[in-house]
């Protein structure tokens, strides 16, 4: 059995090693797993570059999700027994043969089910039904913005906010993912790479999904409807800052807000980390993948997958995903 390491922070040519693990036996709230395919998030590629605080201390596994075969399970475990097939949050600890996770992190899957589908559903998918299903409730005919259209949760967005029949103006960089934010229901497309979408856009936005940060939070701020909500669930933008004073420059474009500012004008700000969701609020992690899970068993979703790797090309992985030639879900497979 073998996990992919991240040793050092840096360039992905020297970054992971491959180490031998050993299949430990899970506490009594725990199930122990063998993994089929490991899911690839751009969390992962913060974390390679050193750009994300919540990385545990090297040398760690990270990797968000995996689909596998439950081996064991502990005492208390009622609901898996060995043989299920399953998809899991990891938090960390992804990029292994073998996991370990609590039972409220573990949802199952059809045999059926394709696997690269089912990894977009654990922290993309998920993310995307928290942030317009729990945190805000995107209400039927309104407008919506959402940003990086293209990437996994972006796609996840489109494809829920189209169901609940919201008009939905998507950027992207390119004229194929463009075109791609059409075929997933997106009304509405703008070439961020040519275009400043705050001077495309000529109508109140009722809530934005914003994963860039920095100032494409601030303009879109500016759009927000009365009673309009602003979902920030990322700030990838912040990866293009190369020393502490260009980070401190992008964090200032964040723009400066007072409550009474809010309250004024009806306007709402809200942050979503699904790592935190799975640290304090389990269960609803849980509903969320359980949610996800049945919509794509409906045939109500349907998660594109971009390429399934060998999981010795992890280095050609995360180099497609940082310089941004994916479109969909990516992962490795064992």
């Amino acid at each position: 059995m073998e996990a992919i390491y991240l040793v050092k922070n840096g360039s992905s040519k020297d970054t992971f090693e491959f180490r031998d693990i050993q299949i430990t036996t899970p506490k009594d709230d725990e199930v122990g797993i063998l993994v089929e395919a490991s899911g690839i998030n751009f969390a992962d590629v913060m974390a390679r570059l050193g750009n994300y605080r919540d990385c545990p201390p090297l040398p760690t596994i990270i990797g968000y999700e995996a689909v596998g075969r439950v081996e064991k399970v502990g005492r208390n475990i009622q609901s898996f027994k060995k043989g299920d097939r399953v998809l899991v949050f990891t938090r960390f600890g992804g990029y292994s043969q073998y996991v370990i996770q609590k039972e409220n992190a573990i949802a199952k899957i059809s045999e059926d089910m394709e696997v690269g589908k089912a990894l977009a559903l654990a922290t993309q998918y998920s993310t995307a039904f928290y942030a317009c299903s729990v945190a805000t409730n995107v209400l039927p005919n309104e407008t919506v913005l959402i940003h990086a259209g293209a990437g996994g949760v972006g796609t996840a967005l489109i494809q829920l906010c189209k169901l609940k029949n919201a008009k939905i103006y998507a950027t992207a960089g390119s004229s194929n993912k463009l075109e791609y934010c059409k075929q997933q229901g997106a009304n509405v497309v703008i070439n961020y790479t040519k275009d400043d979408f705050s001077e495309v856009i000529k109508e109140p936005i009722d809530v934005a999904f914003d994963s860039l940060g920095a100032a494409n939070f601030r303009k879109s701020y500016k759009l927000l409807n009365r009673g309009g909500r602003i979902v920030g669930y990322g700030a990838s933008s912040m990866n293009e800052a190369k020393n502490i004073f260009a980070k401190a420059k992008m964090g200032a474009e964040f723009g400066i807000y007072h409550p009474a500012q809010l309250l004024m004008e009806s306007r709402s700000m809200i942050g979503v980390n699904m790592l935190r969701i799975a640290d304090y609020k389990p269960e609803t992690l849980k509903y969320c993948m359980e949610s996800v899970i049945q919509l794509l068993q409906d045939g109500k979703i349907n998660p594109h997958v971009g390429n399934m790797y060998e999981a010795k090309d992890i280095i050609q992985a995360h180099d497609d995903m940082l310089h941004r030639k994916t479109i969909g879900k990516i992962g490795i497979v064992w």
